[in-house]
């Protein structure tokens, strides 16, 4: 009989659980022996398109998010009920946050066990709304005149800090704007090769084959959907720049594990199709599919590190969040502030961190979306100085003018 996947990520985290020490122990040997840059692993996940964080991360305490989302909410946490929030909130306090319940079999076991923590209220200072500007600006890592126009990433510009204890990498089909620069840092596609459409050839042989018969203005109303669709895809794939699905992640954690437990240490990919404009979904539907492939292969890629998940930081961010409102297609439009994920064995994990406000409409951003509370470059600094030990001077040269903020993440 085929094992399910449900069962099988249960199995795999069971597996993690042995491998990785109890959440305090882990904790406490990070605090006081933190291991060499060399030792240490740090991932950053990109989701290409702006994930709507209000439907992960969920305010469900909050009123005015069942109100504004009439149609796509995920409904207040109920053990009995499989399509609602998962509590995220330690025993006998009060829940105020609740999780998607797609990710009820890879990413909640993780936080149960410590190793997961999120910050909502989290971004950039970006109010453009654009994809390929604000992930371009945030990958870059610097802010207002100095942005750079692709000189350098931030992430090569770590690399570069941290010197010969850096094995730089990115899974990516091509260079990523935050690993250009001054190092030469490869790039490893994990993604396969997809079929090829139909030529041009191919497309006169049947139009020629439809000439003068009653199926000609069928075939012809064929060909001009085909374009239509085609330039679509060509429109997403642009603002998801190439990157990897969310399925092809799951697909593809094992690999990229195998690489960063033995030669790599410093690690970027991108998954892409997060633009979730219409027909999101709530608890079924494209969001939860999309969650789905990412806690599993999130999960699996836990697994696969074995004993150096002790030691591995992973962080999920995306460039903007989404419209607090669901639009008129039952989808969320472009945002501004959203939550991040930590994930790893030395994660002060099953927590909410980071500055947060009561969730009513008085304080969205421009009446529409979340406000920043925790500025990216702020986090990943004070991150980067805790795992790295590097110092003021050095950190200013991964993040220009940035003023680092240890929110007790590891």
């Amino acid at each position: 009989m085929m094992m399910k996947r449900r069962d099988m990520l249960k199995l795999l985290l069971a597996g993690a659980t042995a491998l990785v020490p109890p959440f305090s122990y882990v904790a406490r040997a990070y605090a006081y022996s933190t291991p060499s840059a060399s030792d240490t692993r740090f991932l950053l996940v990109f989701l290409r398109g702006g994930y709507d964080a209000t439907n992960v991360v969920i305010p469900v305490s909050s009123n005015f998010y069942y109100e504004a989302r009439p149609t796509i909410a995920i409904k207040k946490p109920n053990a009995h009920d499989p399509e609602s929030a998962l509590a995220l909130a330690r025993a006998g306090k009060t829940v105020e946050w609740g999780l998607h319940p797609a990710l009820r079999d890879t990413i909640y076991p993780l936080w149960q066990l410590g190793q997961v923590a999120f910050v909502p209220f989290a971004g950039t200072n970006n109010l453009s709304r654009s994809h390929f500007e604000a992930q371009d600006r945030m990958e870059e890592g610097l802010f207002g005149k100095e942005h750079s126009t692709h000189s350098s990433g931030f992430m090569n510009r770590l690399a570069k800090v941290l010197g010969n204890a850096a094995a730089p990498v990115a899974f990516t089909d091509g260079l990523p704007v935050s690993m250009t620069g001054d190092l030469v840092i490869p790039n490893v596609s994990l993604k396969g090769a997809n079929p090829a459409p139909f030529d041009d050839r191919q497309a006169a042989l049947l139009a020629d084959m439809y000439a003068g018969t009653r199926f000609e203005p069928l075939v012809n109303e064929g060909f001009e959907l085909r374009k239509t669709v085609a330039e679509q895809a060509a429109m997403m794939q642009s603002e998801n720049r190439n990157a990897i699905s969310a399925r092809g992640f799951e697909l593809e954690a094992q690999r990229m594990a195998g690489l960063m437990r033995d030669k790599f240490n410093l690690a970027f990919i991108d998954i892409g199709g997060w633009d979730t404009h219409v027909n999101q979904g709530g608890a079924q539907g494209q969001l939860a599919n999309l969650l789905g492939n990412l806690g599993a292969g999130l999960a699996v890629f836990a697994q696969q590190m074995g004993s150096a998940w002790k030691n591995t930081v992973v962080v999920v961010v995306s460039e903007f969040g989404r419209t607090f409102r669901e639009n008129g297609t039952r989808g969320t439009d472009h945002g501004h502030g959203t939550v991040y994920w930590a994930l790893g064995g030395a994660v002060h994990g099953s927590r909410i961190l980071g500055e947060q406000v009561r969730v009513e409409r008085e304080l969205l951003n421009q009446d529409r979306d979340w406000p920043v509370l925790t500025e990216y470059r702020a986090l990943l600094g004070g991150l980067f100085q805790r795992m790295y030990g590097i110092n003021t001077a050095q950190l200013g040269r991964i993040f220009p003018g940035a003023v680092p903020r240890d929110i007790d993440l590891i």
